[in-house]
């Protein structure tokens, strides 16, 4: 009696965990088989041992199956859960091989997960591809200003441009992000304002500018396809160059000022010397006057120089001194003698 107990127990818990099984897993299985997605009940059951969600592997099965994707790629459910326990978004790497499919994108199971895995949004990316996005430039998300250049005439321009890029598959993995992008089409518009002569040639045709820039080969190495440049707007800044020219002039004004008031200062002191030499000189007259006396007096006692000649020599002086009076000389007169 005993054993026919037991055995009963058993295979009531076998039939527990089989409906408990059936209540889990029978609503998925109802849809892998009508949708032919190729997942039976048992490897429902494998995917929850392994930690894999069933939910999404069969969606993301049922997806591939229905779009035709299975035929061109090979989504097999043992891929669907590799990618799965990798870490990868299963369900987004399903929906842009469908949107790549259906766009004629080519594009490899391979691919595809090892962009996923890589961070990238690869929906958004096929999204992209398909539908061309619009990128100002700079960004307005980090700042607010423009893209300020000079042109060869000195004056500013301000601009901003708006760059329509597409995804580039095929350089998705490892290619530079937008921000490349803006950072490469800024510098071009930038070096192409700059290379022309005029502000006005720029006004004039703002299109020569983007198709300068176009030119340049900016997406190489990035994620993206440029697919024109359109300068949205521009505006005239400050007059950098007569700013300049005027802060040049008026600091050539200030060295030549600062050269003539060292030539003045030069004169000035060459000036003076001349009148310490004057004065110089008149001191040595001064001296050589004070000696006629002594050597008249010299005469006298030597017998050189007799009463007449001193007589004749004073008659000279008062002479001289008349003379110079007349003329106005004033200071020049003759040296006094009196011994």
């Amino acid at each position: 009696m005993v054993p026919y107990v037991i055995g009963g127990i058993f295979f009531a818990i076998i039939g527990l965990v089989v409906l408990a099984l059936l209540a889990r897993y029978i609503g998925l299985y109802i849809q892998c088989y009508f949708s032919k997605a190729g997942i039976n009940l048992i490897d429902l059951v494998v995917m929850s041992i392994r930690n894999v969600n069933p939910a999404v592997i069969v969606r993301a099965k049922i997806m591939a199956v229905q779009s035709g994707v299975t035929d061109s790629y090979d989504v097999t459910n043992q891929a669907l859960q590799a990618h799965y326990l990798a870490g990868g978004n299963v369900l987004n790497v399903v929906k842009a091989l469908v949107a790549a499919h259906r766009a004629g994108i080519d594009m490899d199971w391979q691919v595809a997960q090892a962009i996923d895995l890589a961070g990238r949004d690869l929906l958004d990316a096929v999204k992209t591809s398909v539908n061309p996005r619009v990128i100002d430039c700079p960004d307005p998300r980090k700042t607010i200003g423009t893209l300020d250049a000079l042109a060869g005439d000195g004056v500013q321009l301000k601009a901003r441009a708006r760059v329509t890029v597409r995804t580039n598959i095929q350089q998705l993995i490892g290619g530079a992000t937008e921000e490349t992008i803006i950072a490469r089409v800024g510098q071009g518009i930038v070096q192409a304002i700059g290379s022309t002569p005029s502000y006005k040639l720029v006004l004039e045709n703002p299109d020569m500018i983007s198709q300068t820039v176009l030119n340049q080969g900016l997406e190489a190495n990035t994620a993206f396809e440029i697919v024109s440049i359109d300068i949205a707007d521009i505006d005239v800044g400050e007059n950098v160059g007569a700013r300049l020219s005027a802060d040049q002039a008026e600091a050539d004004m200030r060295v030549a000022q600062a050269r003539a008031e060292q030539r003045r200062a030069a004169a000035i002191a060459r000036e003076q010397e001349m009148i310490a030499a004057s004065q110089r000189n008149r001191a040595e007259v001064v001296l050589a006057e004070a000696s006629v006396p002594m050597a008249i007096v010299e005469g006298f006692r030597d017998g050189k120089i007799g009463l007449m000649d001193y007589y004749n020599l004073k008659n000279v002086q008062a002479d001289t001194s008349m003379r110079a009076a007349i003329a106005g000389v004033g200071d020049q007169v003759a040296p006094n003698v009196d011994v």
